[in-house]
């Protein structure tokens, strides 16, 4: 078993749970689509070892042997799978030391995204609860994080990939993933905006009317260069008056991948995206995508 790095490639945490290979699996058909390598990655951690009580420690030091044992059987059974799934994808597997935000977060630098499961589907232990994986690799990870959540319904042929769209330029990088994304899968883009004034009972109509056009103005502008970049890519656009994280998890129920940026810095209010991210993680209906920041990419 590999247990170098690889660059530029597609990391997936996975853990011992039941269920793990949903993940897995989307992450290694994304490798393939991509051509690039897969580094499967399953974390050692053991919580509250670190400081903890000498009884701890003792039984670390007595079980701690079998337990990586484990791991690492657990590790090769998935390399297994994803070269089983894909014969010919390169795939490296690492069993690495720390907690698995730690750990994929120290692995995002110069990958081409991280993928972990929600804890509904249990890929990676304790997402989202107290020692959460998703949240920190959102918050600090430079590339892409994947959060994958089994489709809740069958998608429409073609397939379609939503994502959310402000004005602001991290929306432009969800814009761009999403094309490439669609290109790659030959599916629809369907770019949504998702708005609501600050006091809706004193918009008149006429500010309301002007307020919306506005937004289909931003939502055009952001998808214009790309159109013509991807000029094979079918794109619809969608103004939706709502609260985003409805408003994107209605659009994505059809969708085989939702994509959001991890934080708007727009000015129109209502359009801001970070403040939605984490709820669509937990939220939506399909596979979620969560794009960096420019600036937190270009630091990679």
């Amino acid at each position: 078993m590999s247990t170098s790095r690889a660059r530029g490639a597609v990391v997936v945490g996975v853990d011992a749970t039941p269920g793990a290979g949903l993940a897995l699996a989307w992450a290694a058909d994304e490798a393939a689509l991509r051509r690039l390598p897969l580094h499967v990655v399953l974390a050692a951690d053991v919580p509250g070892l670190e400081g903890g009580s000498a009884e701890l420690t003792s039984l670390w030091t007595s079980w701690g042997p079998a337990v990586r044992t484990v791991y690492a059987t657990v590790l090769e059974e998935a390399r297994d799978f994803a070269v089983g799934r894909h014969p010919g994808l390169t795939v490296v597997a690492e069993l690495a030391d720390g907690s698995p935000a730690d750990v994929l977060r120290a692995r995002a630098p110069g990958s081409a995204m991280v993928v972990i499961g929600s804890r509904h589907r249990g890929i990676v232990r304790d997402l989202f609860s107290r020692e959460s994986v998703g949240e920190p690799l959102v918050s600090h990870a430079p590339c892409p994080v994947v959060v994958v959540r089994e489709p809740e319904l069958v998608s429409h042929a073609p397939p379609q990939v939503v994502v959310g769209v402000d004005g602001s330029a991290v929306s432009m990088e969800a814009v761009r993933f999403a094309f490439e994304e669609a290109a790659f899968r030959e599916a629809r883009v369907i770019a949504v905006s998702a708005w609501q004034p600050p006091h809706p009972r004193d918009l008149a109509l006429e500010d309301a009317e002007d307020a919306e056009d506005e937004v289909r103005r931003i939502l055009a502008e952001s998808t214009a260069g790309w159109q013509e970049k991807y000029p094979q890519v079918d794109i619809r656009h969608a103004v939706v008056r709502g609260h985003p994280v409805r408003v994107l998890s209605d659009a994505a129920q059809w969708a085989v991948l939702l994509v959001a940026g991890s934080r708007g810095l727009g000015g129109f209010s209502g359009l801001l995206l970070g403040s939605v991210s984490q709820g669509l993680m937990h939220h939506a209906p399909c596979p979620v995508v969560i794009v960096p920041h420019p600036a937190r990419n270009g630091d990679a």
